[in-house]
């Protein structure tokens, strides 16, 4: 996956409530969100949009958080997506979260938007896929990946826009979603990048949100999008790899970095026959428990 951050945690948080916005960057450690998208779309009004943005670059240019930033714009097409861009090139965030991605066309116009911007190549891409063009069209916009300008990062799921758009009840359970979700999920996967599970709106139902965030782990999800700080503890809890599984996975990395073991394809680990796609999945759990070698250093 093309990340050396986690993800668990990815926190909304409207570009014009000064309040939450003040908040996430007194915060020492952005309340303990991994990644914080700022909005520019949904959660402000079109009357607001531009003292939204100005908002956002005045308390990004002063301190940025301590956590991954992104910028959710609104699409290129509407009235307000090109002056978000700029908004958003101006506090140099690690990404963009491109809305109701339809198609790979949508990922190539922004793209080329970037190449005429300039826009510095540490910026990644978000394709959000929240409509029913989206799900049909995942494969080939995960694709782009593997464009000649690789930006695209991670695939975040939109529910409850695909919800409307398909007239499909989000209900309890998401049972009716769980094929889409998989799609979304297995094409970032193909691709080699994140995906990242929709919001839980119901924010006092805590038994049903321990439930969701327990069933983006099992669909093998990286982390999941969130509406309020109060989510961030569950989220990063049920995201974090159980002690076993990361002592299995140091013992994997482990034994792939032995120089006896270069040019070997299989090893027997612990009893276990095992190959390189272990490697990367051992690689992606170490990453979640928050460590980057097989000994056990934390990132932070």
């Amino acid at each position: 996956m093309k990340s050396e951050n986690r993800t668990r945690s990815v926190l909304y948080v409207p570009a014009d409530n000064r309040r939450a916005l003040d908040k996430i960057i007194a915060s020492p450690d952005a309340l303990g969100a991994d990644a914080v998208i700022f909005d520019l779309e949904d959660a402000v009004a079109p009357q607001h949009k531009k003292s939204a943005r100005e908002a956002l670059r005045q308390v990004l240019q002063q301190k940025r958080p301590a956590c991954q930033v992104l910028v959710r714009i609104n699409a290129l097409s509407s009235p307000w997506g090109t002056e978000d861009l700029l908004a958003a090139m101006a506090i140099a965030p690690d990404a963009i979260v491109l809305p109701k991605v339809d198609g790979p066309e949508q990922i190539d116009e922004l793209l080329s938007a970037f190449e005429a911007s300039d826009v510095p190549p540490h910026v990644r891409l978000w394709a959000m896929i929240e409509s029913p063009l989206g799900i049909l069209n995942v494969a080939a916009i995960a694709q782009r990946a593997q464009a000649d300008d690789p930006r695209l990062q991670a695939l975040l799921m939109g529910l409850n826009d695909l919800s409307l758009a398909s007239g499909v009840p989000l209900l309890p359970g998401r049972e009716a979603f769980l094929p889409w979700m998989m799609n979304c999920q297995i094409a970032a996967r193909a691709y080699g990048l994140l995906a990242i599970d929709g919001v839980f709106t119901a924010l006092d139902d805590e038994p049903l949100y321990d439930i969701e965030c327990a069933q983006a782990v099992r669909l093998g999800f990286d982390g999941k999008s969130l509406i309020h700080p109060k989510q961030i503890a569950t989220c990063n809890d049920a995201f974090m790899p159980s002690e076993r599984a990361v002592l299995e996975a140091r013992s994997i990395v482990r034994a792939f970095a032995d120089p006896a073991n270069q040019a070997k394809g299989v090893l027997r680990v612990d009893g276990k026959m095992v190959e390189h796609l272990h490697l990367r999945n051992a690689q992606r759990v170490l990453l979640q428990a928050g460590l980057t070698t097989a000994c056990g250093e934390n990132d932070s």
